[in-house]
């Protein structure tokens, strides 16, 4: 018997489902679709709140059950551009040797809507090894890069390629579940059989300052 879900996850994901399951979140899935074009001159940090927030909104109207709704989006950040999925072989090989033997960021928003409306952002720093030309044709054709952000999947075959982390390894995979898990908690949605908030509080969140924003809108 599958347990009642306690979310909407606004992705169709199967990396974000499969962290939300470990963490014990039973959820349902209503994937949002929204233009993931970066707006011109736009931060970053601001793309990836401002699209996990339209993902939210957009399954918040159209869900119909009144569910809470988590969504999220991720950025690979290089010398401060935005590296998106890749469009074909050719983008995904120029992507993954400017990673090699360098440092990027890994920012990723999310966006938790009920009656009340949380978000929060985890910025993780990630360098890869030197690669070879050889391991990232290799690498392509695993067929891992395709629907990855920065092409690369560090829960997959390229955690070969990492030779440190700093920051959040659920948020550069897909879904922070530190950050997650603070504003289901705010939303009155009970982890572990912790003490919840009441969904619909007076109570809201404090602004934190640093590399994670939790804010109420």
């Amino acid at each position: 018997m599958f347990a009642k879900p306690l979310i909407v996850l606004a992705s169709a994901s199967p990396r974000r489902r499969e962290l939300l399951d470990q963490i014990g979140v039973a959820h349902r899935v209503a994937a949002a679709d929204v233009d993931e074009t970066p707006l011109p001159g736009e931060e970053p940090e601001h793309y990836v709140l401002r699209l996990a927030e339209a993902k939210s909104w957009q399954v918040w109207q159209t869900a119909g059950d009144a569910l809470p709704v988590l969504a999220a989006d991720t950025a690979v950040v290089v010398d401060g551009e935005i590296l998106g999925k890749p469009r074909d072989r050719e983008h995904a090989l120029a992507m993954l040797r400017r990673l090699s033997g360098r440092g990027h960021r890994v920012l990723t928003g999310v966006s938790l809507r009920a009656q009340q409306h949380w978000r929060a952002s985890s910025d993780t720093s990630v360098r890869f090894r030197p690669l070879s030309d050889a391991e990232i044709l290799a690498y392509w054709d695993s067929g891992e890069p395709c629907d990855k952000a920065g092409a690369y999947a560090i829960q997959g075959r390229a955690a070969l390629f990492v030779e440190r982390i700093e920051g959040s390894f659920s948020g550069v995979v897909g879904l922070p579940l530190f950050e997650s898990a603070e504003l289901m908690r705010k939303a009155g949605i009970p982890l572990l059989g912790g003490a919840a908030a009441i969904a619909g509080s007076s109570h809201l969140p404090v602004r934190e300052d640093g590399r994670n924003i939790m804010e109420p809108r």
